[in-house]
Parts: C-alpha cells; sequence; structure tokens
C-alpha cells in the first residue's frame, strides 16, 4: 500500500506514518497543498490521507483537484481534520472524499478506515 499523507504538522504526518507503516504501508508526505502537488504526479497511489486545514491550498481543493485529474480520480481519498462538525464531514464527502475523520482520532481507527477505503476501491466502489 503506497500512501501520501499532506499535512502542514509535522507531528500528525509522523503519527499518520508510523500507524500505517505498522500495517505494512509504504508513506510518504507532503507538508503543504502545494507541496502535494508536486508530488502527486511522480508515482501510483493507493490512498491520499489529507487534512482539511493548510495554510497554502486548502484540502478541500485539493480533493477537488484529485477528482478533476484524469489519472487521480479514482484513488481513495480521506479527508482528516480538527472540525468535528456533521456539515464540514458532508461538504469533504460532497467534493469526493471517501472518508473523513476528525482529529484526534486512535491509530485502529485509522487503520480500519483505510481497510475499508482500500476493499470498496478493489469492489469498483471508491
Amino acid at each position: 500500500m503506497h500512501v501520501l499523507v499532506v499535512d502542514d504538522s509535522r507531528a500528525m504526518r509522523a503519527w499518520v506514518r508510523l500507524a500505517l507503516e505498522e500495517e505494512g504501508a509504504t508513506v510518504e508526505e507532503a507538508e503543504s497543498g502545494l507541496e502535494a502537488l508536486r508530488v502527486l504526479p511522480r508515482s501510483r497511489w493507493d490512498l491520499l490521507i489529507v487534512d482539511v486545514h493548510m495554510p497554502d491550498l486548502h484540502g478541500l481543493e485539493l480533493v477537488s483537484f484529485v477528482r478533476g485529474h484524469p489519472t487521480l480520480s479514482r484513488t481513495p481519498l480521506l479527508l482528516i481534520s480538527t472540525e468535528a462538525a456533521e456539515r464540514d464531514r458532508q461538504r469533504g464527502m460532497q467534493l469526493g472524499a471517501d472518508g473523513y475523520l476528525a482529529k484526534p482520532f486512535a491509530p485502529d481507527e485509522l487503520r480500519a478506515t483505510v481497510r475499508r477505503l482500500l476493499a470498496a476501491r478493489d469492489e469498483g466502489g471508491a
């Protein structure tokens, strides 16, 4: 599993990396939405994990870019955010995210969500 984690928090990127590497994932990081735009074309991704609130390119803008890109549009995308309100989750899902986790979340919750998204992709649902 090849995952790109996009979050302006170094600590959050490291935490997500550790949780997913324990499952055997290869994790790469981007510290901003703009950096993600540079990194995305360089590889094939099994999953993108994107923070909603970033200073240069909002996570929701990155979702829109990914969903409109011919080679990335079917890549499962998980939004993570400090915003836990249902309207925030719905907004992300309407833009094309496949999942949404409110921070803080447990490592097991992250891994279970990732497994669900990848299973849906493999079944043709994501």
